[in-house]
């Protein structure tokens, strides 16, 4: 794909484990590991709390043949790459699926988010 320096947003392209996916809406991603609370007691704050979390990545996707419904919801060590229009890519290795997967009948479109150890983004 051709990067318009540019262009800022706009498309995207999901694949799962070398499988491309039709994006519909609704992509984004995250590589913290960690949630930072604060911790706070009567006399003021104490410090922090880090609490370690998964990265993901997720889309909104077309529903289409070859792909059950069934399939998505039991996928668990995968592949998965989201690109963005303005060149970054998230990457993640052993995701799972990990919402309940329910297809918009209107428009056939399924909600994804895969979760895993750590997602990368270049």
């Amino acid at each position: 794909m051709a990067i318009d320096t540019d262009a800022l947003g706009g498309t995207a392209y999901l694949t799962m484990d070398g499988l491309g996916l039709p994006v519909v809406s609704g992509t984004g991603y995250g590589v913290a590991t960690v949630k930072r609370e604060a911790m706070m007691g009567m006399d003021g704050f104490h410090g922090w709390k880090l609490t370690p979390i998964p990265g993901f990545i997720k889309a909104t996707v077309r529903n289409i043949l070859g792909i059950s419904t069934e399939d998505y919801t039991n996928l668990a060590g995968v592949s998965v790459s989201l690109e963005l229009t303005n060149g970054k890519r998230a990457t993640g290795n052993d995701m799972a699926c990990v919402e309940a997967v329910a297809v918009e009948g209107d428009e056939q479109t399924i909600e994804l988010r895969f979760e895993g150890p750590k997602v990368t983004e270049v």
